[in-house]
């Protein structure tokens, strides 16, 4: 089992005609770290509906030629996917666009609903159809059959989310509305912003608001629906309150890109705290401390202040690589591991190193960097981790579905140090989480085992790729 980041949604409407699908390419560019399997985009231009979805990433499907052949319109909705929850096929990729009696409408999603099997089999004994394994179809369905009886898409995604649970950001589109929502529980980011032209821009995280020109505006509140459209921007809070707020601290340990803000927290500044309060937790003397690329820099360097031990560069990435989670076997995984990082033998050779990096999931990677070290001349290895140890499955977003290859549910930390070559090892206490965001209400589960809703019956990532298959080859 490897860890995989999640979703990225991104959304704009704007007051006149314009290149809505160049804007949202570079949203997603720079969202690029939330999902890498698969990217789209749907441009609205004036009720008509125009796609381009694929797999691979977003410079990879979105050529010059391929957005030349999207029209400029004044909405466009955007998304690039890790999938948690379905396969990597070409069916699943988003935003998910419906025909229905009342219109037309374009979904994005980032997360994971907790109840989505149930809320399919009810779906299916009704009569719907799936096309894909992921949680965004299921979402569509409940929204589209809430739309039929309901006077506005608004009203109906509000009643769908009284069938929801679990972790849902959403950017939807319809003929004359965009509209955004988060789950009442506040699992994943949701932000928005505005253009000096007049264009407001949705996204899960404010570095692509940036990346767009746009300047940020507010975090969306857990719960909360905002709908952009003729009547200007309105705001419903029907959903909000009904939950303790639960963003996943892991947002800011690692998924986020470290200029992000979120719900008022900068995600460099967390990390920066994070590797602070390991340096006075897990105190070594050593002669360099390194962070490995990338997010384990921020703490390397929080570490390196409150420690006194000089911050450096021991290793250096290949910026023409994915991230080494995104391969789906092992043997990729540690291919990729071999050509992503390399040390530098100058800065670590004969040195005692303290070595930093957000998390450790089965260990093969932590002890392959470990050995790189160690071939280039460091004479001690120190690991200290800016997160938790992984003890227990996600079912928010984060592709942890099960304890079996968590190397922290069976190995203590010495063990854990032993396997993976490191002269020490120390985790960032789980009492600790709360100082890296002002102890906010956030999700901490995958670590301590608090889960905030009922724990799904069936965890598995594939578990509708089967039920697919199955109808598939019936079919035939």
């Amino acid at each position: 089992m490897v860890l995989h980041e999640e979703c990225g949604v991104f959304g704009i409407i704007s007051p006149m005609t314009a290149d809505v699908a160049g804007t949202a390419y570079y949203g997603l560019y720079a969202l690029q770290h939330r999902g890498q399997e698969s990217c789209g985009i749907v441009v609205n231009d004036d009720g008509v509906f125009f796609s381009h979805k694929d797999l691979g990433l977003v410079s990879e499907v979105f050529t010059t030629e391929t957005l030349s052949r999207l029209p400029k319109g004044n909405m466009a909705v955007g998304h690039v996917r890790y999938g948690t929850t379905g396969g990597n096929r070409r069916s699943n990729c988003q935003p998910i666009e419906v025909n229905h009696q009342k219109g037309r409408m374009a979904l994005a999603h980032n997360g994971n609903l907790s109840n989505a099997a149930i809320l399919r089999n009810e779906l299916e004994l009704s009569g719907a159809i799936f096309h894909t394994t992921s949680d965004t179809e299921t979402i569509a369905y409940i929204v589209t059959k809430e739309r039929l009886r309901t006077p506005s898409i608004e009203d109906a995604l509000s009643a769908a989310m009284n069938s929801l649970d679990g972790a849902y950001s959403l950017v939807l589109m319809s003929p004359q509305k965009l509209i955004c929502a988060r789950d009442p529980y506040g699992f994943r980011p949701l932000c928005y912003g505005r253009t000096q032209d007049g264009m407001y821009i949705a996204a899960s995280e404010s570095c692509a608001l940036k990346a767009v020109g746009a300047e940020f505006v507010r975090d969306l509140e857990p719960g909360e629906i905002l709908v952009f459209g003729p009547k200007g921007i309105v705001s419903r809070r029907e959903h909000c309150d009904r939950q303790k707020k639960k963003l996943c601290i892991f947002e800011y340990i690692y998924f986020a890109r470290p200029d992000s803000t979120i719900d008022k927290v900068s995600v460099h500044e967390s990390r920066i705290r994070a590797g602070r309060i390991l340096a006075r937790k897990h105190p070594i003397p050593a002669d360099i401390v390194m962070g490995v690329p990338d997010s384990g820099l921020d703490a390397a360097l929080g570490f390196s202040m409150e420690s006194g031990i000089p911050y450096g560069i021991g290793l250096i990435k290949n910026k023409y690589i994915g991230r080494t989670f995104i391969s789906p076997g092992q043997n990729e995984r540690l291919d990729q591991v071999k050509i992503k990082l390399s040390a530098i033998e100058e800065s670590v050779r004969g040195k005692r190193v303290v070595l930093i990096d957000d998390s450790i999931v089965r260990g093969t990677t932590s002890g392959r960097i470990v050995k790189l070290l160690r071939e280039a001349g460091a004479k001690e290895i120190h690991m200290r981790i800016s997160s938790p140890p992984f003890l227990h499955p996600c079912y928010y977003g984060t592709d942890i579905d099960s304890e079996e290859n968590l190397i922290a549910c069976h190995h203590s930390v010495s063990e854990t140090a032993q396997i993976i070559g490191a002269d020490s090892l120390g985790y960032l206490p789980v009492s600790e989480l709360g100082s890296l965001i002002g102890n906010t209400g956030y999700c901490s589960a995958c670590f301590d085992g608090e889960y905030p809703t009922e724990i799904p019956t069936d965890t598995r990532k594939n578990r509708f790729e089967q039920k697919l298959s199955k109808k598939e080859t019936v079919a035939l």
